[in-house]
């Protein structure tokens, strides 16, 4: 039987993508064959008897691909401590278990994609890959040709500079404006983070593409799986 690292087992059977299983390896969550594991090196089979969180898992047989058009007031994650609404619980119907590719902040709305495929995920989050994703985002105040020089050259956010990206204002009023912004990094809230360093604070927020896979006309809350095509598509990347 093919041996695999615990953590892409641990995606295979879609209990969460291999970066969140490596945290759960090391939160000491992880069981195989009764013991607790905390190390990355660990290899497993189908044979083995592998536990998160005292549930025995199995690798899933139906990959499933799914793009959901994301509310605000919703966790991006499988389950929340604090007992908020999570992704999961829009997507009615679903029968496999699936976890969010990457993540949306709390009040960001638009496309996130769920699956049980950790290899799919990886390859959309890995950052050596640099898989675009573009957002609307409303800001306060219209930026001028120098902060959106330098939005685009990278930025210095807390102890990272990000990488280069793209800034084009599509719709401005005296006050506001909309602008569509695309990176292909995944840290946490680096948009909001990104808009608030060039002093215009982020009043709204949406990612309506990832790649070429865009959300469309799919209703705020709702959910389809995606074409084959889509799904090679974004492998392609």
């Amino acid at each position: 039987m093919e041996l695999v690292r615990l953590q892409k087992y641990i995606a295979d059977c879609g209990v969460a993508s291999r970066r969140k299983a490596e945290e759960l390896i090391k939160q000491a969550r992880v069981k195989v064959n009764g013991t607790v594991v905390t190390e990355m090196g660990i290899k497993v089979s189908d044979a083995d008897l592998v536990e998160v969180d005292g549930k025995i898992i199995k690798p899933e047989n139906k990959k499933v691909y799914i793009l959901l058009n994301k509310p605000p007031g919703y966790v991006t994650t499988v389950k929340d401590q604090f007992g908020r609404p999570t992704v999961i619980d829009l997507l009615k119907g679903v029968k496999e278990r699936v976890f969010p590719v990457g993540r949306l902040d709390y009040e960001t709305t638009g496309l996130l994609i769920l699956t049980n495929d950790g290899d799919f995920a990886y390859r959309m989050t890995h950052p050596k890959h640099k898989v675009e994703k573009t957002y609307l985002a409303t800001i306060a105040g219209i930026p001028t040709g120098e902060e959106i020089s330098r939005f685009e050259k990278g930025l210095r956010i807390e102890d990272y500079i990000t990488a280069p990206a793209k800034f084009k204002i599509v719709a401005k009023n005296k006050q506001n404006c909309v602008a569509e912004i695309t990176i292909h990094e995944g840290r946490n809230r680096q948009v909001r983070k990104m808009c608030e360093a060039i002093g215009h604070p982020v009043l709204s927020l949406k990612r309506i593409s990832i790649g070429k896979l865009s959300i469309g006309n799919l209703a705020e809350g709702d959910w389809r799986e995606l074409t084959q095509d889509e799904v090679k598509s974004l492998l392609s990347l």
